[in-house]
């Protein structure tokens, strides 16, 4: 069994430094699919994103919308590896299965993201840089539901999947700032900038294939979780 959960992730920097990304993210799974069908690997369950997603109008992202047209040099990366997923399947008979996952985080996450980033710098009482107008909407999924949706894929071999993992419920970026506001006590001094470049204005899953292969359903709020 390999889990192989390594990359480098993040929408904006992959834009200003794109070499680095296809590196790590399509030479590095090339190099761990290599390896699993030189070992004979059982299940291979390796880490999506929702960025492959790009800017699609759909009111719930399902596995089987149209994903080729990505909108950052990171979401690419990322559709590139499911496609090499397939590749190696198909020539090797590998079980391959990959995870798109909807914004992660909770403890241990990446200090770079907005939950740890505005949880921080509102409790300090530093502004916080607001991109857009606060329309924008993620379905933040807690580590936890993530962890066990992988565990799930990790004990069900397939000979070539790919789930959603995530909440199944979008979260505005005001409704954001609102909840962080409530739980650390102080109100957000607010820098106002355009929307960035690379960055997708809604995400929400469609998780009914993961529960129906997987046995896969969310069980943290987004205001529980954070």
């Amino acid at each position: 069994w390999v889990c192989h959960m390594a990359a480098r992730a993040g929408v904006r920097p992959s834009i200003e430094d794109p070499f680095t990304y296809i590196n790590s993210n399509i030479v590095g799974t090339s190099c761990i699919f290599e390896l699993c069908r030189n070992y004979g690997v059982q299940n291979i369950v390796i880490a999506s994103s929702s960025s492959v997603y790009g800017g699609s109008k759909l009111s719930l992202f399902s596995e089987d919308d149209n994903v080729d047209y990505p909108i950052s040099p990171y979401a690419a990366t990322k559709k590139a590896c499911e496609l090499l997923a397939y590749t190696y399947h198909h020539m090797y008979k590998l079980n391959i299965t990959c995870l798109r996952f909807f914004t992660v985080y909770g403890p241990r996450g990446r200090p770079d993201m907005a939950p740890f980033k505005f949880i921080d710098q509102i409790s300090r009482g530093i502004p916080i840089n607001q991109f857009g107008d606060g329309n924008s909407s993620r379905d933040y999924t807690y580590i936890d539901d993530i962890v066990d949706g992988t565990v799930r894929a990790l004990d069900r071999p397939y000979p070539y999947q790919i789930f959603n993992l995530g909440k199944g419920q979008g979260t505005s970026l005001s409704e954001f700032i609102k909840l962080v506001e409530k739980h650390v006590g102080r109100k957000a001094t607010i820098n106002l900038l355009p929307d960035q470049k690379g960055d997708v204005h809604f995400t929400c899953a469609n998780v009914s294939k993961a529960y129906h292969f997987l046995g896969y359903r969310a069980q943290t709020s987004f205001e529980e979780g954070i």
